[in-house]
């Protein structure tokens, strides 16, 4: 199989492509490879859009139809730019029953979105999942990649303060 046939063309001429591409070189270009390819185009753009994951599959000769799903499935997953900063809420059963529901709206009471959104200035973004294996901290926020248990509004606001200003 020729290079070319292995690697199509990226979607733009972003050195970046390289990592993704040695993503899935050491995967051997297999279609198995798929969850840890997405992972790394979102960690190296920020998000997954849609000339990412056509070049995804292409290069991993895998339907358009199954990357998308894949990556529509997994909460990990963004289709869009996210904010400087991050902040998922846990809305698992334990979380929800010690409290979720009232952080998530101390949160669109402060910064004004909502879970899947990011404020205007691009600072944060806001998301929800449905479990981050985390129970035993009821009610849990991953801030920043942080994860942070037993939270109260005012903790979390008073962090989040501190973080992003």
């Amino acid at each position: 199989m020729s290079p070319q046939t292995l690697y199509p063309e990226p979607p733009t001429e972003d050195k970046r492509w390289k990592i993704v591409n040695t993503t899935m070189r050491r995967n051997g270009n297999d279609s198995h490879a798929l969850i840890e390819t997405l992972h790394s185009v979102q960690e190296t753009f920020g998000y997954l859009d849609e000339d990412g994951l056509r070049y995804v599959a292409k290069s991993l000769r895998t339907p358009l139809s199954k990357v998308y799903g894949v990556a529509t499935f997994y909460h990990f997953f963004t289709l869009k730019p996210q904010g400087e900063h991050s902040c998922v809420v846990c809305t698992g059963t334990a979380c929800h029953i010690k409290g979720a529901e009232t952080i998530l709206k101390a949160l669109k009471d402060k910064y004004g979105i909502s879970p899947g959104e990011t404020t205007e200035d691009n600072k944060l973004s806001v998301l929800s999942a449905r479990c981050i294996g985390s129970c035993g901290l009821s009610p849990a926020v991953v801030l920043d990649g942080n994860v942070m248990g037993n939270l109260s509004v005012s903790t979390l606001l008073a962090r989040m303060d501190k973080e992003i200003g």
